[in-house]
């Protein structure tokens, strides 16, 4: 008897479809394509005189500032001079603004905080844009015996970690107060009281210094100094 024939086809020895067969595979749905968002309108200009009230209250929210500060930061950020002067004259009246409680503050912060003497928080106030008389106001509230106690508590605690030849610590003081706005004679005073009450040797150097002579030296080279500036 004739061998079966092998059976073709689809039949129980069907060769099993090859995976990833183009036509087996399911066909995607044509669905509507989705549009592009259409365009949103641009944003209406911002009134200026808002935008200089955000610019002033962002520089105010980091501390105080004078009316000069708060112009040059608008300025910087394209405001006009009209619309500056506006928004700092309705600050100055509702005391938002105020140069001469800044100015106060700001002596009696420098003064307790770093130690800084009249003529350094003068030229701090100028710098900052503070009027002449409103500076002189409230550099009057720093009066020449607390000054004097200010340069002498900052160099006891210098003292204290001082290492030298009498001499050399001497200079290096006086720099110290000159450098903070202490005039000659307050600075050669208070280290020379200092070193006074240090130690024997260092009394016996502050013996020898002639305070008011070494002042008057040091003063009219300082206004040598300032006068070619």
């Amino acid at each position: 008897m004739a061998g079966r024939r092998a059976r073709t086809g689809r039949g129980w020895d069907a060769s099993p479809p090859r995976t990833g067969d183009a036509s087996d595979s399911p066909r995607p749905r044509r669905g509507r394509q989705a549009e592009p968002p259409a365009d949103k309108p641009p944003a209406p200009p911002r009134d200026e005189s808002e935008v200089a009230r955000e610019i002033c209250l962002r520089q105010l929210a980091v501390r105080p500032r004078t009316r000069a500060e708060l112009a040059g930061a608008l300025a910087k950020r394209g405001i006009s001079e009209q619309v500056s002067a506006e928004v700092l004259d309705r600050y100055d009246e509702v005391g938002i603004i105020d140069d001469a409680a800044f100015a106060r503050a700001w002596v009696s912060s420098r003064h307790t905080g770093r130690g800084l003497a009249r003529r350094a928080l003068a030229n701090e106030l100028r710098r900052k844009g503070v009027d002449g008389e409103v500076a002189t106001e409230a550099l009057g509230e720093l009066d020449e015996e607390t000054e004097a106690d200010t340069a002498r508590t900052l160099v006891e605690r210098k003292l204290r970690t001082a290492r030298g030849e009498p001499d050399a610590i001497f200079r290096r003081l006086v720099g110290m107060l000159a450098r903070k706005g202490y005039p000659p004679g307050v600075a050669i005073r208070a280290v020379k009281d200092a070193l006074a009450a240090q130690s024997a040797e260092a009394a016996e150097f502050a013996e020898q210094i002639d305070a008011d002579a070494l002042a008057d030296a040091e003063g009219e080279t300082d206004r040598d100094n300032r006068a070619s500036d």
